[in-house]
């Protein structure tokens, strides 16, 4: 049976604005080799074109950590984001990370805000699972998941396959 997402009552997929998820299954390589640039914003743009200008709130760390306070552009957005969950992947435990992120004021019509969750965990036969799925609320969400193609599910399918690519390309170089 494999491993789900942790949802917040608020963030319960079903019960939101927009929902999407996105997997794959690589052979090859293992919850070590995609943790560490999962988890390294100033890496992000490096390999998934989507995300711009990161950067940390109150801290001189280089990797995100439980609580942090952290932003990045995104989808057209600045996003002000608090890490809401963090577990690094170890022997027979998936890695999760999931952050609350947030755009505009509280209370205003253009306030959107995102549980964006993450879930990697190592495979029989060498291989590894990453999902990542992403609920939101607001009126912006609603137009998110409107428009065809979903730019939240292409999106997120592009981090995916950025995160594997740059993951083979560390895994290669080291052999």
């Amino acid at each position: 049976m494999q491993n789900a997402i942790h949802w917040p009552e608020k963030f319960l997929p079903g019960f939101s604005d927009n929902f999407c998820s996105n997997e794959v299954i690589v052979a090859g390589l293992s919850a070590a080799d995609i943790w560490p640039l999962l988890i390294t914003p100033s890496l992000w743009p490096s390999y998934y074109a989507n995300a711009a200008n990161p950067g940390f709130h109150d801290s001189d760390s280089k990797t995100l950590f439980a609580d942090c306070r952290f932003y990045f552009d995104t989808f057209g957005f600045y996003v002000e984001s608090q890490v809401t969950e963090f577990v690094a992947p170890c022997a027979g435990a998936p890695g999760r990370l999931s952050w609350h992120g947030w755009v505009g004021e509280e209370g205003s019509a253009d306030r959107l805000d995102v549980l964006h969750a993450w879930l990697v965990e190592d495979l029989s036969q060498g291989r590894v699972r990453i999902l990542t799925q992403e609920t939101q609320r607001g009126e912006p969400a609603k137009a998110l998941a409107s428009a065809t193609p979903n730019p939240m599910i292409n999106g997120h399918q592009d981090w995916l396959v950025g995160l594997v690519n740059m993951a083979k390309n560390k895994s290669s170089s080291q052999s």
